[in-house]
């Protein structure tokens, strides 16, 4: 039942969500049994339990509402540490993050267009023992012909720090207009490790030589393969609510990240 204590918030109606991992539900038991449960549709806010990729799936559900994560996974960059005690006060006092997602589109070899959302990055990765050619445009115009590579990476500030960041690319600051286009075990050009480009950019990557180079394309973890051509670009039309407790906030975890 709700505490008797709780203070008055904006997030007074809580709709906790966990990952199947045991502990989350463990976690999610726990809350339940001191603040109650409403149903999502009724819900202020959403609290997440489980890692980094529960919550992106949560945050892919798109309701709107802003998500607060408590690390009941193996990663939590995007997660607050699991304290069970006053999480009204938490909620109250959290800061909030919008971030913006990346649009994917891609044609497979039959033919067929698949489009999906990425909050932290759109990659491409060769699909077979070959390395894969691709060929990169922004904005229309052809700023690569060829580049042979195990794949490349369109990054968020927001997931510069994830994938992007393993494959030596920039980390990018929260709030900056760009994106960060990664390659990823680049040959030709010899270690070429990408370029910065605007939000507003529209990057397209066509494969070259597909049947000897076949390629997949990923989104947060939503495949599509073998594809024969990418565009990628953001969508600031779509925000994505993200909370924070106090001085732990993306910006802040960008800083750390930097200075580890």
């Amino acid at each position: 039942m709700q505490e008797e204590n709780a203070v008055a918030s904006q997030y007074n109606h809580i709709h906790f969500a966990a990952s199947t991992a045991e502990g989350a539900q463990e976690a999610m038991a726990e809350l339940v049994a001191l603040y109650g449960q409403v149903p999502r549709y009724a819900a202020d806010v959403i609290v997440a339990l489980g890692g980094d990729g529960f919550m992106l799936q949560c945050l892919h559900e798109g309701t709107g509402l802003p998500v607060y994560g408590m690390n009941r996974g193996s990663v939590g960059f995007l997660m607050n540490d699991f304290v069970a005690e006053n999480l009204p006060e938490r909620l109250e006092a959290a800061e909030e993050a919008v971030i913006n997602p990346l649009s994917m589109k891609a044609e497979t070899e039959d033919g067929v267009l698949h489009e999906a959302l990425a909050i932290n990055e759109v990659s491409l990765l060769r699909a077979g023992p070959q390395a894969a050619k691709l060929k990169i445009s922004i904005n229309g115009k052809v700023r690569m012909q060829e580049l042979v590579c195990d794949g490349a990476i369109v990054s968020t500030p927001a997931g510069s720090t994830a994938y992007n960041f393993s494959a030596h690319g920039p980390i990018l600051p929260i709030g900056s207009d760009v994106l960060a286009l990664t390659g990823i075990a680049s040959f030709r050009p010899r270690r070429w490790q990408g370029a910065i480009v605007p939000s507003s950019a529209v990057v397209r990557f066509d494969v070259l030589e597909r049947a000897k180079r076949p390629v997949m394309a990923d989104a947060d973890s939503r495949s599509v393969k073998p594809v024969k051509w990418v565009e990628v670009r953001s969508e600031p039309e779509i925000a994505h609510r993200i909370l924070f407790d106090p001085g732990h906030g993306l910006e802040e975890r960008l800083m750390r990240e930097q200075f580890a």
